[in-house]
């Protein structure tokens, strides 16, 4: 029997994202310190997994190349990608290694305090070139990459051993996903942020990551310099001020949905989930940048990540409803 978000061999996966896997504990009182939590909830969690898992939620064929440990928390990670339709057939196991856990602390609207247990070194950091399938990484219509599986070897090779297999095709996206702890200085992820974007059509961070890629906040000047780089796309999340998507021939500027707020943690997979639809569906790019805001938005009013990505019929509800609203 085929398993819910197998592709049959031989056809390509709309997506293929390649990152962090884990598990996020994550607290269900908000506006105390993990000290005084009493209860949490367990999700599966890490942000190239949460696009997959978002984009599955839109009917798209996916996959993630990562690694958990040999672990009890690395059986359900197996289990819990293919319960929300994505193929885990590209999840190995790193023996030695514990499977990831996230906690969080949560004092909404907009201090979320992360603190990740992955040492000595996370398996999805371990993963090598022998993880890799080219074939299915060439033929993928999208192919999804993050900034943090550059920070450590052996990842950092296989990630570019993944993109020559694939060459620049269109909609190679870099998330410019960028964690201060997992680098030993930002000067380090910025040389490696211009070494990946030689290989990438589709840049996507916010304009904090803009400025350790490209060194520029202001979002305007951030997409030009990211065009400037090569790609092709260039998204700049702004949080409260919305979205700002550029190529060489177009902007676009997406206005903010305002939601109550519970966890910001999960928005920007979301909104990384939806992209990847709207793009493949061939929408044109201010209906694919407001898709994916107001995903990520929904998002943004749920407590965990994975299991709070939305429906495409959620989504199309929530825009009829600001359009109503606006009108």
């Amino acid at each position: 029997m085929t398993q819910p978000g197998a592709v049959p061999a031989g056809e390509p996966f709309d997506l293929i994202t390649m990152g962090r896997i884990g598990v996020d504990i994550y607290p269900l009182q908000d506006g105390v310190g993990l000290e005084e939590v009493q209860t949490f909830g367990k999700y599966l969690g890490g942000s190239a997994t949460n696009v997959a898992i978002a984009a599955a939620r839109h009917g798209r064929r996916t996959a993630v190349v990562t690694a958990t440990g040999v672990d009890p928390f690395g059986r359900y990670a197996h289990a819990e990608l293919r319960r929300l339709g994505v193929d885990d057939r590209y999840v190995s196991t790193v023996a030695g290694l514990n499977t990831p856990v996230t906690f969080c602390e949560m004092f909404p609207p907009d201090d979320f305090p992360l603190y990740f247990y992955r040492e000595p070194i996370a398996p999805d950091l371990m993963i090598g070139e022998d993880d890799l399938d080219p074939d299915a990484i060439r033929g993928a219509r999208i192919f999804w990459a993050t900034v943090t599986g550059l920070s450590r070897e052996p990842s950092r090779s296989t990630h570019h051993a993944a993109w020559d297999a694939r060459g620049r095709q269109p909609l190679t996206v870099l998330d410019l996903d960028y964690r201060p702890m997992f680098w030993e200085s930002p000067e380090a992820a910025t040389a490696e942020v211009h070494r990946a974007l030689e290989h990438v059509t589709v840049a996507v961070g916010n304009r904090e990551e803009c400025a350790v890629a490209v060194g520029e906040t202001d979002p305007q000047r951030a997409a030009d310099a990211l065009l400037d780089r090569g790609v092709e796309l260039a998204i700049v999340k702004q949080g409260p001020r919305g979205v700002l998507a550029k190529t060489r021939e177009q902007t676009v500027e997406v206005a903010p949905i305002e939601v109550a707020v519970v966890n910001g943690l999960g928005a920007g997979d979301g909104f990384g989930g939806a992209l990847c639809h709207g793009l493949l569906a061939g929408w044109d790019l201010h209906r694919v940048i407001r898709f994916a805001n107001a995903a990520g938005a929904i998002v943004a009013g749920r407590r965990e990540c994975s299991t709070a990505m939305p429906s495409t019929a959620e989504v199309d509800a929530l825009i009829a409803e600001v359009d109503s609203v606006r009108a």
